[in-house]
C-alpha cells in the first residue's frame, strides 16, 4: 500500500458501529474518526475497494449515517473507511463533534503546558 498523508487529523473515540456489506449486517467500534475517515473493527469481513454504508452512533447520543463509504485498507478485522456520500446536515453534525474534539484536545495541551511550565518555576 502506497504512503500517503491524511489530510484531515483523526481523533480517539470508541462508538458502536453499524455497517452493511452485501446482505450481511455487520456490527463492530470506530477507534478514531475525521470529518471523512474512520478506523473500525467489525464482525462482517469487508475488502479493499468494498462500499457500504455506516451508522455510527456517537458518544453524545448523536446519530451519524454515511450512505456509502469505501474501504481503503484491511489490517485483520481493522478496516480504514473514507466517506464517499454523506448528507450536508449530517456532515455539518459530524464536524461540530469533530471541532469540540478539537477545542478539548487544544484544552488538554494548553493546560498539560501550563502545569508543566509551573513545575520548573521555583
Amino acid at each position: 500500500m502506497p504512503f500517503s498523508i491524511r489530510p484531515h487529523r483523526r481523533f480517539p473515540v470508541c462508538c458502536p458501529v453499524t455497517h452493511y456489506a452485501g446482505l450481511s449486517e455487520g456490527h463492530g467500534i470506530v477507534w478514531n474518526l475525521s470529518v471523512n475517515g474512520w478506523r473500525l473493527s467489525g464482525d462482517v469481513s469487508l475488502r479493499v475497494g468494498q462500499t457500504c454504508p455506516l451508522t455510527v452512533n456517537l458518544p453524545n447520543q448523536e446519530r451519524i449515517l454515511v450512505a456509502a463509504a469505501i474501504v481503503r485498507w484491511v489490517r485483520g478485522e481493522e478496516y480504514g473507511m473514507e466517506a464517499l456520500v454523506v448528507e450536508p446536515h449530517t456532515e455539518a453534525m459530524l464536524q461540530q463533534y469533530v471541532k469540540r474534539l478539537v477545542q478539548r484536545t487544544y484544552a488538554t495541551t494548553e493546560e498539560e503546558h501550563d502545569a508543566s511550565i509551573s513545575e520548573t518555576i521555583p
